[in-house]
């Protein structure tokens, strides 16, 4: 495993390994035990230009090719993850300290949108439209982009990347891929291997691996990319979309959220209990979607709470690579000590502490606490780590009102025993993605993906990512002879 992270601890531009020519090293650390992975140079503002211009020197003929002949690289780099995925599962483990259940859960939804990306290769459709003048035909033809900047994060970082670098691709774009800093090997350069191996052709995918004290907003501002996909923080992808409108280019943005599972006082209270369990500590809580909020109807919270404690103390916390580990570390010092410190100041603000786990290291153990009250940060804020919130209410408007009570607008679930009365709840709530006896956390190829408010800006998945990744050319045919005024 080691070596594999040795090998890939290389910058991959215009169809080459090489190393960075930055002042400083990245260093790839095991957020588990501190083992170092692997040390890498990082890339400067003169290799990410290189990346770019040998993505925009790829492109065209990439996109000229027979999409059957695209289809069948995106076929191939499937099967690359079938046959190589215990050393993504331990990739993963070793890199982000994600558990063997999260891995396979991310494993499993990356599969899924490679099978989709050879799909969309096909599905970049013209349409004739009709004129009102005579003689003329109106084609609308769907072209790629060109060349998408990629910034993937360190949470889901194999599928996360995957999922918008396939798109981009299957459509016919070049691509650079910057991941994040903690995870550059499974969010970057192990990917560029699958795709290489696949067969696609050199600088189509190019991967830097740097950080913004070195190339400041370079990866955005470049000239060459005219879409920035970006999963991360509201405020850096704030920044990133105001920079983009300023060059008038395009950006989807995936963000921050503050998601809310609710209970309403005719749910399958067992049921809900291992929805809302899951959607709080899978990955340790460091998922955009999480359900940060619990929202449980009084006259249920008593039975629930009893459930949802009892239920949290069983999970066991401690090294990924173990199977029976639910909670692992969480990514690096930075987020185990915010996590310790929502803690603290949900107390100190008069919090009831339910369950109050402790902190080895970038080991957090899982805390349930509830009277937070109303007016505190952390019912409004994103809370990347494992700390759930129990929010009593009385009756569904009040429940609606603590909900859409957030700047973010992701995701979310309702649980009740009447299917459509969920539906009518759901409606009412000021999000991108909401479901009805579930959980909070879901990802499928064909249905939209995206957030309202501060949570972002686009959808990717099925027919929005043909949105997010080509553009739309009109070009008219006069068959007869147009009249002219002069």
């Amino acid at each position: 495993m080691s070596s594999c992270f040795t090998d890939l601890a290389l910058q991959y531009i215009d169809g080459e390994w090489r190393p960075g020519t930055g002042s400083w090293d990245i260093i790839d650390v095991n957020p588990y035990d501190g083992t170092k992975l692997a040390s890498i140079t990082i890339a400067t503002v003169d290799e990410v230009d290189q990346a770019y211009r040998a993505a925009q020197r790829a492109q065209q003929a990439w996109a000229a090719t027979n999409p059957y002949t695209r289809r069948a690289v995106f076929e191939r780099a499937l099967r690359l993850v079938e046959e190589r995925e215990q050393e993504i599962t331990e990739a993963i483990i070793a890199e982000l300290g994600g558990t063997h259940l999260k891995a396979g859960f991310e494993i499993g939804l990356a599969k899924e949108f490679l099978r989709e990306a050879a799909q969309l290769t096909l599905r970049s459709e013209g349409r004739l439209l009709p004129s009102p003048i005579e003689g003329k035909e109106n084609r609308l033809y769907r072209e790629p982009v060109g060349v998408v900047g990629v910034i993937s994060p360190f949470n889901f970082p194999f599928l996360l990347s995957i999922k918008p670098v396939a798109s981009a691709l299957a459509l016919g774009n070049g691509v650079v891929l910057k991941p994040h800093q903690d995870t550059p090997v499974v969010g970057g350069t192990y990917i560029a291997r699958i795709f290489e191996d696949a067969g696609l052709p050199p600088g189509l995918l190019n991967v830097v691996l740097t950080d913004i004290a070195e190339i400041g907003d370079a990866f955005i501002e470049h000239p060459v990319p005219k879409v920035i996909s970006f999963t991360g923080s509201d405020k850096v992808g704030r920044h990133i979309a105001t920079v983009c409108a300023a060059q008038l280019k395009r950006t989807v943005l995936e963000l921050g959220g503050n998601s809310a599972l609710v209970v309403l006082d005719d749910a399958d209270i067992d049921y809900a209990v291992d929805a809302a369990v899951f959607s709080r500590y899978v990955d340790q809580g460091q998922v955009c979607m999480a359900a940060n909020r619990v929202l449980v109807d009084r006259s249920v919270a008593e039975e629930f709470t009893e459930k949802f404690v009892a239920k949290v103390r069983t999970l066991k916390t401690g090294d990924p690579s173990d199977p029976q580990t639910v909670i692992g570390p969480v990514v690096n010092s930075l987020q185990a000590n915010a996590v310790s410190a929502a803690v603290d100041q949900a107390v100190a603000e008069g919090a009831t502490v339910l369950v109050r786990g402790g902190a080895h290291d970038n080991l957090v153990e899982p805390s349930v606490l509830t009277d937070v009250p109303a007016d505190s940060a952390l019912l409004h804020k994103e809370i990347f780590g494992p700390l759930a919130l129990l929010v009593p209410f009385d009756g569904e408007e009040e429940a609606i009102r603590i909900v859409n009570d957030t700047p973010y607008g992701l995701s979310g679930a309702v649980h009740t025993a009447d299917v459509e009365r969920g539906v009518a709840f759901a409606k009412r709530v000021d999000t991108g993605m909401f479901h009805v006896n579930d959980g909070t956390i879901h990802d499928e190829p064909l249905v939209p993906f995206g957030g309202e408010k501060h949570s972002g800006i686009g959808r990717l998945n099925g027919e929005t990512t043909l949105d997010a990744f080509t553009t739309l050319k009109w070009i008219s045919v006069q068959r007869g002879r147009s009249r002219f005024p002069f």
